[in-house]
């Protein structure tokens, strides 16, 4: 009779300390609504950064082609062209194989991400099936 009394005292106190509800857990719609939100956040940052990155790679593609096309018009045509250049042609194409090189460089980076985007992505779709954005 004693361990009923303190049993009974001891949900009393609980019942009081946690406002006198009862535990409820949400509903599953409620738990799917919650999980496709986070999902689709997660999908939402790698469209993003992958619609970012492509938008600079297709950029900087049409600036390094620019770069070559006027790297070329001051490199002349002539077989011998290299030994009679002027020292400021010789300096603008100092200053294109820079340019050329970075953007070169750079482009290498972007199509390295692009795929990281698209892996990450693929993974996401994979690990949740069920996801429809």
């Amino acid at each position: 009779m004693f361990q009923l009394f303190l049993q009974s005292r001891a949900q009393n106190l609980v019942k009081s300390r946690l406002g006198g509800e009862a535990f409820k857990a949400r509903s599953p719609e409620r738990d799917a609504e919650t999980d496709r939100g986070r999902i689709g956040s997660i999908m939402a940052a790698i469209d993003a950064a992958l619609e970012a990155a492509e938008s600079e790679q297709a950029g900087l593609s049409r600036r390094v082609e620019d770069v070559l096309a006027r790297a070329a018009v001051t490199l002349g045509n002539g077989t011998d062209e290299y030994l009679e250049r002027e020292a400021l042609d010789n300096y603008h194409q100092d200053l294109f194989d820079k340019e050329i090189l970075n953007g070169q460089r750079r482009l290498k980076e972007l199509a390295t991400e692009i795929s990281h985007f698209k892996f990450m992505k693929a993974a996401v779709l994979n690990r949740f099936p069920d996801f429809k954005p």
